[in-house]
């Protein structure tokens, strides 16, 4: 495919308001996941999530707009902002929007319906309903820059953003626009947390993605916002290809064991990107602390590389999953690329059997061209992607 540069980054993460907290973040060795303080954890299994603290809406949006928006769209059109921010240039009004979220103001929702029930359908507030969907964070951006564009949101769990980045990819190198704000937001709300925990899919200590520890994930929130494309100066790097696949032996709530598919998204995002296997100098790798997903994507990266696996980073242990829809480990991959130095994997101490592999256990400096990133969702769902650092 035609390369795309990332030409601004807006972040509200996990423990990081702004790229450069953010950086700070992911070179601090830390972690993001905490104790859960904002609704009640007894009697479930687990109790930590990677919160967003210390978020202050009004400091990116108007109060009077701010009024109007629930929070998964506060932390979306703030990440927006920060985007154009970082790149330096106004808004263009043809420019486009695509935006992942694996479940959406869930919420809002759950807040309309309680009011629903309590006053009838005559008094529930219509501003809660036109909120309670998943596509009200893209709209709101688009309203908030006059941006003219194609609007887009996909929800496919763990793999969102990273669907949506390949959409938009895609659109500016046809030229349909001439840039686009791609990414993906989350919120975490307790519904969403007890359902994860009574299905089994959550920690009770925290992420420790491909660790012989493993026995779940940690659920995350927040919002990422890359500018692709446009009239920046700045480039972090390059959107180079994509790849899609579906595990056909997943369940709608679980990962399968076709590792072939995941191997078939790796391969096309490497064709796409006009490169050899032998040319990937490392891989943000999709792995979230659950057993048989982490070892689905060992098999596959095995079966793609062989004995030449590159270095292997699992750096949702930081942030948690689904944090910003899928898109916070984007950003994670383009700033290794622009600081030329891999992050280390918070949680990973000892390789799970089946990881026969180089996982980073610290900050590791070396040349890096091409980075592939995975992300690979219950319900079979993948989506691979490669980033450059060069145009061409």
């Amino acid at each position: 495919m035609t390369r795309v540069p990332i030409t601004g980054i807006g972040i509200v993460a996990p423990g990081a308001i702004g790229i450069a907290a953010f950086r700070a973040l992911l070179g601090s060795g830390e972690t993001a996941i905490r104790e859960v303080e904002r609704f009640d954890t007894a009697g479930l299994r687990a109790h930590k999530a990677a919160l967003v603290t210390g978020f202050v809406p009004k400091e990116f949006i108007a109060p009077m707009k701010m009024r109007r928006m629930n929070m998964l769209s506060r932390l979306g059109v703030s990440a927006a902002k920060m985007a154009f921010d970082d790149a330096g240039v106004a808004p263009e009004a043809g420019t486009g929007v695509a935006i992942g979220t694996s479940f959406g103001p869930v919420q809002t929702s759950v807040d309309y319906m309680q009011e629903y029930v309590a006053k009838g359908a005559a008094l529930a507030p219509p501003q809660l309903f036109a909120e309670s969907v998943a596509n009200a964070p893209g709209s709101h951006i688009a309203i908030e820059h006059n941006l003219r564009g194609f609007n887009l949101t996909v929800t496919q769990r763990e793999s969102s953003a990273l669907s949506a980045a390949m959409y938009a990819a895609a659109q500016i190198a046809k030229r349909t626009v001439p840039a686009a704000l791609i990414g993906g937001v989350e919120e975490v709300n307790e519904m969403i947390f007890s359902v994860l925990d009574r299905v089994g899919s959550l920690s009770a200590e925290g992420m420790r993605p491909f660790d012989a520890r493993h026995d779940g994930m940690s659920i995350g929130e927040g919002s990422a916002i890359l500018l692709a494309g446009g009239n920046g100066t700045k480039c972090y790097g390059w959107l180079a290809g994509f790849g899609i696949a579906r595990d056909v032996t997943a369940s709608i709530s679980d990962w399968g064991d076709d590792h072939e598919a995941v191997v078939a998204a790796m391969r096309a995002a490497i064709d796409d990107a006009e490169l050899s296997v032998a040319d990937i100098d490392a891989v943000y790798a999709s792995a979230n602390g659950i057993p048989r997903a982490d070892r689905l994507e060992a098999r596959a990266l095995a079966a793609l590389f062989g004995a030449n696996v590159p270095p292997v980073v699992a750096v949702k242990g930081v942030f948690g999953e689904y944090s910003g829809g899928g898109s916070i480990q984007l950003v994670a991959a383009m700033l290794a690329m622009e600081e030329q130095s891999l992050h280390a994997s918070y949680g990973f101490e000892q390789p799970d059997a089946e990881v026969r592999f180089e996982v980073t256990r610290e900050r590791r400096n070396l040349p890096l061209r091409h980075i592939l990133i995975n992300s690979i969702s219950a319900g079979g769902g993948i989506v691979s992607a490669v980033i450059s650092r060069e145009a061409s």
